[in-house]
């Protein structure tokens, strides 16, 4: 019987991608929100300053993310044209080369060249890609992928203050939009933490104590500008 495992290597492209952009969503629009209020706007501008923040956020991370990664992937594609290129070349180089690679990671050096060799007469290019340059279908770059999932994740998150903005009476807004946005990325940092298999307290009061100090930062700035007016 196959014993199927399941590993979370797979999931770090779109969850990097996701958890950034959420975390990015709640502490920039809630930050924006508190600034704006703190400097005296009423309900109604806060909202609008809320939801420009919102699809100007998220189209930045989805630029952002997408020129990143593709960057990336023009490096990855760049590496692969070389490598081919010296497969085509120079064979017997390579093989002694991945078979070197094998020795590093344990084998016997017997074992290593029938391993380079095998691998290579599979798929010469492949076993190159995974082994030499690191690169393999899991981890390869996803422009597109990883643009949409920023974009998508800030909207989501940057919906939950102004959804608190929305129905939150406005001598309630600050404490509301404060507290929530703390509770909102408490939970991110625990989900993503749970998802990825790391420490679920130390992740939840790291992005906590950012967005605190985020939300800070530009409360005061904005109390400033309102008495400054």
């Amino acid at each position: 019987m196959r014993h199927a495992e399941r590993h979370r290597t797979g999931r770090m492209g779109w969850l990097r991608a996701a958890v950034l952009g959420a975390n990015d969503g709640i502490v920039s629009t809630a930050s924006l929100v508190l600034g704006v209020a703190a400097a005296g706007a009423d309900t109604r501008a806060v909202l609008v300053a809320g939801v420009a923040g919102l699809v100007a956020g998220a189209m930045s991370m989805a630029a952002g993310e997408y020129v990143s990664v593709s960057s990336q992937l023009d490096a990855e594609q760049a590496d692969l044209a070389r490598e081919r290129r010296e497969l085509a070349s120079a064979p017997v180089q390579e093989h002694a080369e991945l078979a070197e690679i094998y020795v590093r990671r344990g084998l016997d050096p017997e074992l290593a060249r029938t391993v380079a060799s095998q691998l290579m007469a599979h798929d010469a290019l492949e076993a190159h890609a995974r082994d030499e340059l690191g690169i393999s279908e899991v981890m390869t770059a996803r422009p597109i992928q990883a643009a949409w999932a920023s974009a998508a994740a800030f909207s989501v998150g940057a919906a939950l203050p102004l959804l608190v903005v929305a129905w939150c009476p406005a001598h309630l807004l600050w404490w509301a939009v404060a507290g929530s946005a703390l509770v909102f990325l408490a939970l991110l940092g625990s989900l993503a933490a749970r998802t990825g298999g790391a420490p679920v307290l130390v992740a939840a009061a790291r992005v906590t104590f950012w967005g605190a100090l985020a939300m800070a930062l530009t409360a005061a700035i904005g109390a400033w500008f309102g008495v400054a007016a």
